[in-house]
């Protein structure tokens, strides 16, 4: 079956770095846009990053754009995404999200991440 299994998240201080992995399973990835999304506590899911298929082009939310480097390796079957500068409004649950037009859309079950003193 489809599986998307994200890991990574913590505990980190105010401008700390995480970095974050998708394992994917089960469809072809590499044929897949990827993106990540997160949701703080009552707010509503927010974009925060994407990925083409072959890794060529990436895009950012401007909440985390210069902060956070999202990357994929197609031989491994998995996301990643890099935090560095780290602020209290990046916490979040962060999910993966693979996506092929009239294909796929699949979701992990997401990873906490705590940005805290």
């Amino acid at each position: 079956e489809v599986q998307l299994v994200e890991s990574g998240g913590g505990l980190v201080q105010p401008g700390g770095s995480l970095r974050l992995s998708c394992v994917a399973s089960g469809f072809d990835f590499s044929d897949y846009k990827m993106l990540w999304i997160r949701q703080a506590p009552g707010k509503p899911l927010e974009w925060v990053s994407g990925v083409s298929s072959r890794g060529g082009t990436t895009t950012y939310a401007d909440s985390v754009k210069g902060r956070f480097t999202i990357s994929r390796d197609n031989g491994k079957s998995t996301l990643y995404l890099q935090l560095n500068s780290l602020k209290p409004e990046d916490t979040a649950v962060y999910y993966c999200n693979a996506v092929r037009w009239l294909r796929g859309n699949f979701w992990g079950q997401g990873t906490q991440v705590t940005v805290s003193s």
